[in-house]
């Protein structure tokens, strides 16, 4: 007996082919956020996620950062190290820290942010005005789907 996955080959499915796109462009990625802003991906990731969402606690860094908590301890820790975020204890949680952007982070954010627009459009160059919006709307979906699927196993364990 034939099952599904018989007549698709690895290489055709999504997961294999989002994965490589992901890696294929963090490698362009990771070399124009350490010359364009001096920062590693993974500390860029957070620094904009700081950026965009704060005042967040590491466990909210690490979900809009789309890294493990570990990793988006370590890089928190780095950017305050580096005096790009500043760290205070939550009003909240007794044992939670708030992270917030400091001015020269803001610095550094802004110039992030350029990269990210420049390589989005690199990474969507030969994409037409029309596949833009077809592919944006698709991985809306996509992204949406994925998270309720996500949060709906979470909360079967909970």
């Amino acid at each position: 007996m034939s099952s599904p996955t018989d007549s698709v080959s690895l290489e055709r499915t999504i997961t294999h082919r989002l994965h490589t796109l992901s890696k294929l462009t963090d490698r362009a990625t990771q070399t124009a956020y350490v010359v364009d802003a001096g920062i590693p991906l993974s500390e860029g990731r957070c620094l904009t996620a700081i950026g965009a969402f704060s005042p967040l606690s590491v466990k909210d860094l690490a979900y809009r950062a789309n890294l493990d908590k570990g990793q988006a301890s370590r890089a928190a820790q780095s950017l305050v190290d580096q005096g790009l975020v500043l760290k205070q204890a939550s009003a909240t949680d007794g044992r939670g820290v708030v992270l917030t952007l400091a001015p020269a982070g803001a610095a550094v954010c802004e110039r992030l942010m350029r990269v990210i627009g420049r390589r989005n459009d690199e990474i969507s160059s030969c994409l037409n005005a029309a596949e833009r919006a077809q592919l944006d709307y698709l991985l809306d979906r996509l992204v949406a789907h994925a998270r309720v699927a996500v949060e709906g196993a979470g909360d079967a364990d909970g």
